[in-house]
């Protein structure tokens, strides 16, 4: 009988650490130019911007908006804009993952094209 309750707690003790960890993809597209004539041409295309957070029991890291903030900030620095010049067919995607319940963690990925306009 022991060895069976045993069991059964090794079995449910192991099926609560797997569920436990878990992982999640979000994303969304969001047009920030009108390219709907011909008068523009691609400067350069798929950069790419990260940002992450962390939290500790809840406690911890930033909010959605300054995640995405930080991403788009670390997308530019590789590549300034200049004038007649704007960012196209951004996209913005998350990527939530947790451990035990304890420790989760935001990705920010911020993609876009750099479109100059005639």
């Amino acid at each position: 009988m022991k060895k069976l309750l045993l069991h059964t707690f090794f079995i449910l003790l192991i099926s609560i650490l797997f569920s436990s960890c878990a992982a999640g993809l979000a994303g969304s597209l969001n047009d920030s130019a009108a390219l709907s004539s011909n008068n523009f041409s691609y400067v350069q295309k798929n950069l790419l911007g990260k940002a992450q957070a962390t939290y500790v029991l809840g406690i911890g890291g930033m909010n959605r908006e300054a995640i995405v903030n930080e991403a788009k900030q670390n997308m530019l620095e590789n590549y300034s804009l200049k004038d007649g010049q704007t960012l196209a067919n951004t996209t913005v995607n998350f990527k939530y993952s947790n451990f035990l319940g304890l420790i989760a963690t935001y990705k920010c990925y911020v993609t876009a094209d750099i479109v100059q306009f005639k």
